[in-house]
């Protein structure tokens, strides 16, 4: 099958001309190793999933780097922490661009004492499981329609889709090899997949001896998705301290599976909810965790209004990857539960973006990007209610918008 496009690919490129090191960080099989692989022949390439290669690069990491290619591809560089040291020597010796590219299934800006070794030498490119515009091979502009105020500019209807066909997108997530699998073949990967992180990748990472606890705090996390995050709650569950919970969600977060997004707030706010929601970073994941399937969608519309806000979550977060990655993320909720599921920040900029599962919508559900507005005033943008129909509609004063979710992907 032909490769899926990766708008990411600019950055990348665009990154290995000025700066030495560029680390291109994401989930497991989210496509690294394909995008990075792309630079050759020009980049040779070494993986430390090979014994061989990472018993050298442990054993002796100066000697390793001495014996590199000019340029070169590094897999997987989570596994040998300590060679991040050397190349920051070998960096400072000769600081040529495009020097190395490394790529790592783990956050190694969250990995302690790691953030800062290649500081001010390394640029880092975030990687996700596919969107659903890469899926469809679009240009996956939505974002940066909506940062641009052009979403207005552009209201004619979707083609129809059917409840069916979004539920199908959400419970499939990204991945790229569960994209052409069956359901059920789906959901087999899935806990492969699982089996794999918490079988290897928690002990490489963490040191964590109990990472069946670990599984079990991303069953209750699936269950949770799109929900305000209560750590305490969550340890009762496990019977573990706040302490191990918190540990046990670094370490879900270094490893790409969850997201925590933080509240946004106003300084003069004092009526905001302070805690942050969570969101498993993908919508597939979390659908097999849940055991949830595309023909539950009408009888537990609870649960699938929350995968959706996960899902449309994810969406946005990786098409800043190749929009605008200055942006930050964020969510609203106060005291009188008025909330809006994502905001967008660029410096004092704002957007709303508010997720509807039902194929309807309405001025009411608006309220949300109306009570932001008044918190941001001048600042704020504009906002967005993402719903299931296929009419885009102005909700009020022509800053805020119904649009349907297919946008994702079409626009």
């Amino acid at each position: 099958m032909k490769p899926y496009p990766r708008p990411l690919a600019a950055s990348l490129k665009a990154a290995l001309r000025d700066t030495p090191v560029v680390c291109l960080l994401g989930p497991r099989q989210s496509g690294k190793t394909t995008l990075a692989r792309m630079l050759a022949p020009r980049y040779a390439y070494i993986t430390f999933d090979d014994a061989a290669t990472l018993a050298f690069a442990e054993a002796d990491p100066t000697g390793f780097v001495d014996a590199l290619p000019p340029q070169v591809i590094l897999d997987e560089i989570q596994r040998v922490p300590a060679l991040l040291r050397t190349l920051k020597l070998a960096v400072d010796r000769d600081r040529r661009p495009g020097r190395f590219v490394l790529t790592g299934s783990a956050n190694l800006l969250l990995l302690p004492d790691l953030g800062d070794s290649l500081a001010g030498r390394m640029e880092v490119v975030q990687l996700h499981p596919l969107t659903a515009a890469e899926h469809a091979r679009a240009k996956g502009r939505f974002l940066a329609a909506l940062l641009r105020g052009r979403v207005r500019t552009s209201i004619a209807p979707s083609a129809p889709q059917s409840a069916n066909d979004l539920a199908e997108r959400v419970v499939a997530g990204g991945f790229p090899e569960v994209l052409a699998r069956s359901p059920i073949r789906a959901r087999s990967w899935h806990r492969a997949y699982l089996r794999t992180l918490l079988e290897r990748d928690v002990r490489d990472v963490a040191r964590v001896r109990d990472t069946a606890a670990v599984g079990r705090l991303l069953e209750l996390l699936a269950l949770r998705t799109g929900e305000l995050l209560n750590v305490t709650s969550l340890g009762n569950e496990l019977g573990l301290r706040r302490e191990t919970v918190e540990h046990y969600l670094a370490v879900c977060e270094r490893l790409y599976l969850v997201r925590r997004l933080q509240p946004w707030h106003r300084n003069q706010a004092s009526r905001l909810i302070k805690a942050p929601k969570v969101h498993l970073l993908d919508s597939g994941l979390a659908s097999t965790l849940t055991g949830v399937t595309a023909s539950d969608w009408t009888t537990q519309r609870d649960r699938f209004g929350h995968l959706v806000e996960s899902f449309v979550v994810q969406q946005l977060v990786a098409q800043a990857g190749w929009t605008d990655p200055d942006v930050r993320f964020w969510h609203y909720r106060d005291k009188d539960q008025v909330e809006v599921d994502l905001v967008i920040t660029r410096g004092r900029q704002t957007w709303g973006v508010e997720v509807k599962s039902s194929v309807t919508a309405s001025r009411t559900d608006g309220q949300g990007l109306r009570r932001l507005a008044e918190q941001c005033g001048a600042d704020y943008r504009g906002g967005v209610v993402l719903y299931a129909g296929s009419i885009a509609f102005p909700l009020d004063d022509k800053r805020n918008f119904a649009v349907p979710l297919a946008r994702l992907w079409e626009t």
